[in-house]
Parts: structure tokens; C-alpha cells; sequence
């Protein structure tokens, strides 16, 4: 493309890779330089339009325009909405949270051996930050209203296996514990009680950035609603957390919050917009995502949300090193690998982008009953192997 490219965004930084702010930042083993996503003369090389520290505040789709908060507007041909999510927080609080490269530094400048961090959610950025915090040496409780942290997107067993790795390590877990509000030394807790602490981080979800389209006209129902081009309107189109679109490999639709889909949508997104309309491809990805949580390397690949059935395939859930894979309707979606090398997940993911039946891919012990969605547990989880449809 030889036209104007305007880049605008409300963080003064170059882009950065977020990621590492719960893991080798935090733990101060990068430099924040080394957090650039491309170098200066790769930005450069773009001869970029480009407004930092300038968020957008509104949308005419008539017109054509941003409006941005300095009170300027910019004009456009085709858009990408990109302005991902902002952390969920609890009412009347300025505890911590872990989005930006100012909270990371902050939260990092406040542990040291000895200070008593609370974490409030168990998810994955609640506990690699809470991994991070134990490595430092700080005292950590991580508090969790689920019955079993991740339950809800891993399943009942493997959620399980995750959380035994934090009460191994000497984290203070507490399940089933509903945070109220943070006070001046600490939580307070539904139904009475507190816990101390120097620092609170909260890490209870996220809330897509779509308040500036609220006049647009786009349909914005948890997150930018977009088809299977990434589409949200003629020429506008949107990529990464903030996007919502059908993914026809799994036939449904989905808002995706990792770091390699958002890369990936982003190119789409691209591609699409520059395309002629009959050149234009659906992106239907096999989603990824990874979490390092203290020696251990969790890896996923599929839609994991909603599934019907979960089955460890390879290892052992209490030695912390197996693989899982996911069951919706009679088709693989998913699988999930935790301390073992990456080749023995990656057949799972094709078996996944195959579509593969579940009964061809894997054979488990007779007995071997699914959960539905009327149920407490998300999975049952039996011994099986792979079969040949893998």
C-alpha cells in the first residue's frame, strides 16, 4: 500500500510486546528495551502517520473519520480497529493491575523478599504474576471465587493440575473467596474477614476498549462484531482482543486474548482490506496461547471454552507433565500440553484444523461419559492414547 498510513494509539511507546510484563519483565530479567515489537528503522522503514499518546474518541462511518482526543480527526479510506481491552477493576480501588508497561514497572519497584502480595484471580495473568512474585521471594496469596482456578476454559481436572503447582510452590491459594474491596492494608472478603497485605494486584479479566464506537454504528456486543473476514463494516475492519468475529473452523463466534492471535489477525485484517472483494480469504486460525508458570510450560492449542469432554491422552496429571485434548460435539477442538516438548502437541493441532471425529482421534476407557453444560465439573478426563485419526 503507497498511501498514508496513520497509526494512532494512547500509549506513548512504540508498540511493545505485552506478554513478558507478567513474566520476564516482572521478574527483571529483560531490559524494557527489549520489549519493542519492531526497531526503529523497521518503524521508519513504514514512514508511518503516527499519534502517540493520542487515543481515538469517536467513529463516523459517513464521514469517514476518527476522532481523536486532542480534537483532531483523521481521515481514512479503510480502518483497523485495534484497541484491545483494558483490565476489569474493582469498584473503588487503585490496586494494581498488569496491562502496561507503567504496571509492570510499578508492581515490580513494590515486590522484595518479604512483602505480602495478594493476587485477586487465578487466571492465567493472575498466576504467572503470582509465579513470578513467589520466584522474588514475596509472600503471595492468590484468591479465586471459582471452586477450581480455569475451570470454566481447561476443565475441572486440569484446572486442578495447574492449581496444585501454586500450594506446591507455597503460594497461599484460596478458592472459592469472593474479594469485596481492596482496602489501605489489604482485601476484604464476601461474607466477612480480610486478608493483609503490602501490595494487591487484581487480575480478574478484561473489558474490550469499544466505548469510543458506542455512536459508530458498529454492532459492538463484547468486543467489535466482525463476519469471517474480520469485517465490521464496508472498509473497517478490526483485529486482536477487541474483535469479535466468526471463526468458520469452529463455527462459531469468538473474542480471542492472546498475543500470536492477535499477530495473526492483524495481518488478516490487513490483507482483507487491501484485497479486491473475490480475493479476500476467511481467517479460520487454530488459536494458540502459552503460559509460563514457575518450571512449568503450558501450552494450548483450539477453542477450549465450551467444550463437552476432556481427555489426558499422554502422561500424567499429577506429575504435571501431560497432554489433554477437547471434546465439542463429535469433533477435536482442542488441546492443551503442560511439560512436555512442543512436537507432542503439535499433532493435536492438526487433528483440530482436520476437523478430526473424536471417536477417530481418540479411544478412551469404556465408560468414558462427557459432562454437559448443566453440570459443575467442565470435563471428565479419562486414560486414553491416539488413534490413528491424528
Amino acid at each position: 500500500y503507497e498511501g498514508t498510513l496513520t497509526l494512532v494509539g494512547d500509549e506513548p511507546h512504540v508498540p511493545y510486546d505485552r506478554p513478558p510484563l507478567s513474566k520476564q519483565l516482572l521478574a527483571s530479567e529483560w531490559d524494557v528495551d527489549r520489549l519493542a515489537l519492531r526497531t526503529p528503522a523497521d518503524l521508519a522503514g513504514l514512514d508511518l502517520d503516527w499519534r502517540p499518546g493520542t487515543a481515538a474518541t469517536g467513529l463516523d462511518l459517513t464521514e469517514r473519520e476518527v476522532r481523536l482526543a486532542d480534537g483532531s480527526t483523521v481521515p481514512y479510506d479503510g480502518l483497523v480497529v485495534a484497541t484491545g481491552v483494558r483490565p476489569r477493576r474493582l469498584p473503588r480501588t487503585d490496586a494494581h493491575v498488569l496491562r502496561t508497561l507503567e504496571d509492570a514497572l510499578t508492581l515490580r519497584d513494590r515486590l522484595a523478599p518479604g512483602r505480602r502480595l495478594v493476587v485477586v484471580g487465578a487466571g492465567f495473568l493472575g498466576a504467572e504474576a503470582a509465579a513470578v512474585a513467589w520466584r522474588l521471594g514475596a509472600r503471595v496469596t492468590l484468591l479465586e471465587p471459582a471452586p477450581v482456578p480455569l475451570a470454566h476454559a481447561v476443565g475441572t481436572e486440569v484446572g486442578a493440575a495447574l492449581a496444585r503447582a501454586h500450594r506446591d510452590h507455597g503460594v497461599d491459594l484460596r478458592t472459592g473467596v469472593t474479594v469485596t474491596e481492596v482496602t489501605e492494608g489489604g482485601v476484604r472478603l464476601a461474607g466477612g474477614g480480610t486478608v493483609e497485605a503490602d501490595e494487591v494486584l487484581v487480575a480478574v479479566g478484561s473489558v474490550p476498549n469499544t466505548e469510543w464506537l458506542a455512536d459508530s454504528g458498529l454492532d459492538v456486543r463484547d468486543g467489535v462484531v466482525c463476519d469471517a473476514y474480520c469485517e465490521a463494516a464496508p472498509n473497517v475492519y478490526a483485529a486482536g482482543d477487541v474483535a469479535r468475529w466468526y471463526n468458520p473452523l469452529f463455527g462459531t463466534s469468538m473474542r480471542i486474548e492472546h498475543r500470536t492471535h492477535a499477530a495473526e489477525q492483524g495481518m488478516a485484517a490487513a490483507r482483507n482490506l487491501l484485497a479486491r472483494p473475490e480475493a479476500r480469504k476467511p481467517f479460520a486460525p487454530v488459536p494458540y496461547f502459552w503460559s509460563d508458570q514457575y518450571d512449568m510450560k503450558v501450552r494450548a492449542y483450539g477453542h477450549l471454552r465450551g467444550h463437552d469432554e476432556v481427555a489426558v491422552v499422554d502422561g500424567d496429571l499429577g506429575e504435571r507433565r501431560f497432554v489433554a485434548v477437547y471434546r465439542t460435539g463429535d469433533r477435536v477442538t482442542g488441546a492443551l500440553a503442560v511439560g512436555v516438548p512442543p512436537k507432542a502437541i503439535r499433532q493435536w493441532r492438526q487433528a483440530i484444523a482436520a476437523g478430526a471425529a473424536w471417536h477417530e482421534a481418540v479411544r478412551g476407557p469404556r465408560g468414558h461419559e462427557a459432562v454437559g453444560p448443566g453440570h459443575d465439573a467442565a470435563g471428565t478426563v479419562g486414560r486414553g492414547f491416539v488413534g490413528g485419526g491424528a
